[in-house]
């Protein structure tokens, strides 16, 4: 994407903006709406108050301050158009809903989720807000449906803090995965289009987030970690038991039967790992009915250095829910558009100020980050009409059509099996 190509799609823009002028009483707001999308997609190198009120010719930030802080509108319903957009330009039965949280880095304590917690951004613990995100993944294109502020239990108790920043009385403590139940929860009752849902191990671990897709008979590749508990199958005489989804490792190095597969398209080429997997069972947690748990095992195709100065291969784990009648190594496609949510968080902070905010109160948050989430869903859209031109693929494997099995041997052996990744 070129700024050539966003200055021409103004039109396109006016329309969507436009379009959306019902959700403001006075005509104020809806001017000030309009600069403050067109300046999210602008060349702006930061994107703040002061510089899109100045791109906008406002001679000061009073009017975006006032229209994200003051004004008569509805966050909730900018993102029901959203929504509406989303669905009606991306719609594909086949899209996986992709869940996973991204943080912004905030000095100070008084704006609202700022505390000190786990910082994905940069690995540690720190100041920071985390919002927790659901992208719509299809084949034709990938952007933010929804969107949470995760309160620590440190905000949502503190009756002050609350107050100061406006956090609505209903809004009480919810942990991350349960904010991701409560959009999933938006998606189906919007009848949104969709084949799966992937997240990473931090959700795939939640027994309630398991038991609601259970419950919804919604198939799902969960990142789960190496601890998670599992019944089985059965220990052989004279070997470990199974409680873990690490103790199958175990049995998959004696098994020794990898196959080599794309985890999709990367920055680099196709994502190649090598693959094997396992029946499984939860205690205490069933599949849905006409549905089976297989755990997938992930191993990198080279050994690599790990902590401690150990050199090895580099393992990760995957709980599968799907029909019994799927074809399993689609779970290995629908884990890589795993990452598509990162490159949306990615996008949003780089391109449609998704961080770039200056905002304190719970109703200024909201409205920011939906706004830039509009202006990511343009952005999206408007590629799926006016694709550039992308290289022609060398041979099948280059085109992600290429699933390779290993032999004893290492050597890889195609398959004809097609790859499902999109």
């Amino acid at each position: 994407m070129t700024l050539e190509q966003v200055e021409g799609w103004a039109e396109e823009l006016a329309v969507l903006t436009g379009g959306l002028g019902h959700l403001f009483a006075r005509p104020e707001p809806r001017e000030v709406f309009a600069d403050l999308i067109e300046g999210l997609l602008s060349g702006l190198g930061r994107k703040n108050g002061w510089t899109m009120a100045e791109r906008a010719g406002h001679a000061t930030p009073h009017r975006i301050q006032k229209f994200l802080g003051e004004a008569s509108w509805d966050a909730d319903a900018l993102l029901g158009e959203v929504q509406d957009y989303i669905a009606g330009h991306l719609a594909d039965a086949q899209a996986t809903l992709v869940l996973d949280d991204t943080q912004v880095i905030k000095k100070g304590t008084r704006s609202v989720g700022v505390a000190h917690q786990h910082c994905g951004v940069t690995g540690d613990v720190r100041n920071c807000q985390v919002m927790v995100m659901l992208t719509y993944a299809t084949k034709a294109g990938h952007t933010f449906y929804d969107r949470r502020l995760y309160l620590p239990a440190v905000w949502a108790d503190d009756a002050g803090r609350r107050r100061d920043a406006g956090v609505p009385e209903d809004v009480t403590f919810a942990t991350k995965p349960h904010l991701g139940i409560a959009m999933l929860t938006t998606a189906l009752a919007r009848k949104l289009t969709f084949a799966w849902v992937a997240a990473d191990a931090d959700y795939g671990k939640d027994p309630a987030l398991r038991a609601f897709l259970h419950e919804q008979a919604l198939p799902y590749v969960l990142a789960v970690p190496v601890t998670l508990p599992l019944a089985g199958p059965p220990s052989k005489p004279h070997q470990p038991a199974v409680k873990t989804a690490g103790d199958l490792l175990h049995y998959a190095v004696i098994r020794d039967r990898w196959e080599r597969r794309s985890q999709g398209e990367g920055s680099k080429g196709q994502r190649y790992y090598d693959w094997t997997w396992f029946d499984a069972a939860l205690p205490g947690q069933e599949p849905a009915d006409g549905f089976a748990h297989h755990l997938l095992i992930r191993r990198s195709t080279e050994k690599k250095q790990l902590a401690g100065g150990r050199v090895d291969f580099e393992y990760a784990y995957f709980l599968v829910h799907h029909p019994h009648n799927a074809a399993l190594p689609e779970a290995v496609c629908r884990a890589g558009v795993r990452w598509t949510i990162e490159e949306n968080n990615e996008q949003a902070k780089q391109i449609t100020g998704l961080g770039q905010y200056q905002v304190r109160r719970w109703n200024s948050w909201h409205r920011h980050v939906t706004c830039a989430m509009l202006a990511l869903a343009f952005l999206t859209v408007q590629r799926t009409h006016h694709p550039g031109p992308e290289p022609a693929p060398e041979n099948d494997t280059a085109s992600g059509t290429g699933l390779e099995q290993v032999d004893k041997a290492g050597k890889a052996q195609p398959t004809t099996e097609a790859s499902a990744c999109h």
